[in-house]
């Protein structure tokens, strides 16, 4: 059974930063690209950005560019979403998803391309 938890989520002030990490079991994540989605109050569920199998490659949406780093370590079946100068419209739940792609395979940004999901963190940035 695959499970996907996120952790890391929390209150942080403008200008602030968290981590956010994501486990994976029952999955050998190294056969995933994985990606970071972000739900909103009110707002439709988007991409914040994904990293391949390997790590080798990353996209971001351009609203995190600059500040949102995804990394991974493979050998923890991990995933990491580093998030440096908050805004209040950062403010979201924060779900990490696999995609079961081939390597080499091309990052993607729709949320029903992606297979498996966590049950998501909050983030919370205050003015």
């Amino acid at each position: 059974q695959v499970q996907l938890v996120e952790s890391g989520g929390g209150l942080v002030q403008a200008g602030g930063s968290l981590r956010l990490s994501c486990g994976a079991s029952g999955v050998t994540s190294s056969s995933y690209n994985m990606g970071w989605f972000r739900q909103a109050p009110g707002k439709e569920r988007e991409s914040v950005g994904a990293i391949s199998r390997s790590g080798d490659r990353t996209y971001y949406a351009d609203s995190v560019k600059g500040r949102f780093t995804i990394s991974r370590d493979n050998a923890e079946n991990a995933v990491s979403l580093q998030m440096n100068s908050l805004k209040p419209e950062d403010t979201a739940v924060y779900y990490c998803a696999a995609d079961k792609v081939p390597y080499g395979y091309g990052l993607r940004s729709q949320d029903w391309e992606y297979d498996y999901w966590g049950q998501g963190t909050q983030v919370t940035v205050s003015s």
